[in-house]
């Protein structure tokens, strides 16, 4: 379970991205974060893992506080958790098996991931992650080579090969079309489902949060709106999140793009 009590985040510019956050995540929840940019999202999914500091209140990660936690305990906290990024955050002039592969670095010393060197397990663990997300076959193509939905499947599968408990996903559609973004949504649903692995994702579009949410916290300017089942979500309830009706842009698109 992640617990965040009177949690708040100040930027040194004095700009506030949380302001006394307390919410309850269960494990092996499908949660989508929802709001405006800038409302606090990103802020929120960064808080879990210590990318972001918080200013004040505490993190529990499991019953254990991850803001206290220093050195060697953070990092084994960090070790269960795989970050999902926008951008894919892979090392593109690498093999798309070595960028998987870096999900195991938490496991070994620095010494031995410095040179690749690997034991037979984790390569093993790295191709079945692969074959998960069905691109085994580009484990030896360069990362750059691959389509923006082929790198954000990358992307999960080095989650996978990591073992994380929880999967932080920061808009990982964001940048792709239509159809690759149900591709990679059904990716991370299913994986949650399979291996009962705690998700968290921020996503922009209200379709897509329908389909695919259990439940969904709603940010806006900073503050926690809305924290219930997708099933009271409704265009009402959305229109207080987002301050103003649904209009098109939080609509990735007609149902023939998606279904």
């Amino acid at each position: 379970m992640i617990e965040f009590k009177n949690v708040t985040k100040v930027y040194p510019n004095g700009t506030v991205g949380l302001k006394n956050i307390n919410v309850k995540i269960e494990d092996g929840e499908f949660i989508v974060i929802v709001g405006l940019s800038g409302a606090g999202k990103s802020t929120f999914l960064r808080c879990i893992n210590r990318l972001h500091d918080i200013t004040e209140g505490e993190i529990f990660i499991d019953g254990k506080s991850i803001t206290a936690a220093s050195g060697k305990e953070l990092r084994e906290f960090r070790r269960n958790i795989g970050m999902i990024f926008q951008n894919f955050n892979l090392v593109t002039r690498s093999t798309v098996l070595r960028n998987v592969l870096s999900g195991r670095v938490g496991y070994h010393s620095t010494i031995r991931t410095l040179f690749g060197a690997f034991p037979k397990e984790d390569l093993e663990l790295a191709m079945k992650a692969l074959d998960r997300v069905n691109i085994k076959e580009k484990a030896y193509s360069r990362a750059d080579e691959l389509s923006g939905g082929q790198q954000q499947r990358v992307s999960i599968a080095r989650a996978l090969a990591q073992e994380a408990k929880i999967i932080l996903a920061d808009e990982p559609v964001a940048s792709l079309d239509p159809i690759t973004t149900i591709q990679v949504m059904e990716d991370l649903k299913k994986i949650n489902r399979e291996f009962h692995i705690t998700t968290v994702v921020n996503l922009h579009h209200i379709d897509l949060t329908r389909k695919y949410a259990e439940h969904i916290l709603g940010f806006r300017a900073g503050e926690l709106v809305f924290d219930g089942p997708i099933e009271a979500a409704t265009d009402e309830v959305f229109a207080e999140i987002y301050g103003r009706p649904i209009g098109k842009d939080e609509m990735i698109g007609e149902g023939e793009d998606y279904e």
